[in-house]
């Protein structure tokens, strides 16, 4: 039996894991652990948005419901008129302005190009990754980097 989203976040024996889930194509979940550095990076990306930008909404853990499965950011940012839009739905059926995924050396190159074109394909402006070294990587479509932000100008691009 395939489980929806909800049925998995429903469920008591996969609450509180030490990993992210996210599912696959076939609704199959898919885990990856989650180290200290991970969510102090998140933290930190989270925190640097709120000071830069008034206005919107930032999230952490976002789910987004794709064509190859449920993709779980680490952090979004989302205008008002976004979150409106979207108020009524527990698992977003698309994607916010800003989409950020703090890279774990778990995460395949694949993986991630992967996640950066759902997030466009489902609305996203910009995507942004995060790597070990704190060093930000900024996109505008899923093959075009730029040196700074449109969303976020004043990010660093090193966080």
């Amino acid at each position: 039996m395939q489980l929806t989203w909800n049925d998995i976040c429903a469920d008591s024996s996969l609450q509180n894991l030490p990993y992210k889930i996210e599912t696959n194509r076939w609704g199959q979940i898919v885990m990856s652990p989650a180290k200290r550095w991970h969510s102090k990076r998140q933290g930190k990306i989270a925190q640097q948005l709120s000071e830069l930008k008034r206005g919107g909404h930032i999230y952490s853990e976002l789910a987004v419901e794709t064509s190859e499965g449920v993709k779980v950011m680490d952090v979004g940012w989302s205008s008002d008129a976004f979150d409106q839009a979207h108020s009524q739905e527990d698992t977003l059926t698309a994607a916010p302005e800003l989409c950020i995924e703090v890279l774990s050396v778990s995460n395949s190159r694949d993986e991630i190009q992967e996640k950066i074109t759902l997030y466009f394909a489902y609305g996203a402006k910009e995507v942004w990754t995060c790597d070990d070294k704190s060093r930000m990587t900024f996109y505008t479509s899923p093959t075009q980097e730029v040196a700074k932000s449109g969303l976020f100008p004043g990010f660093p691009s090193q966080s």
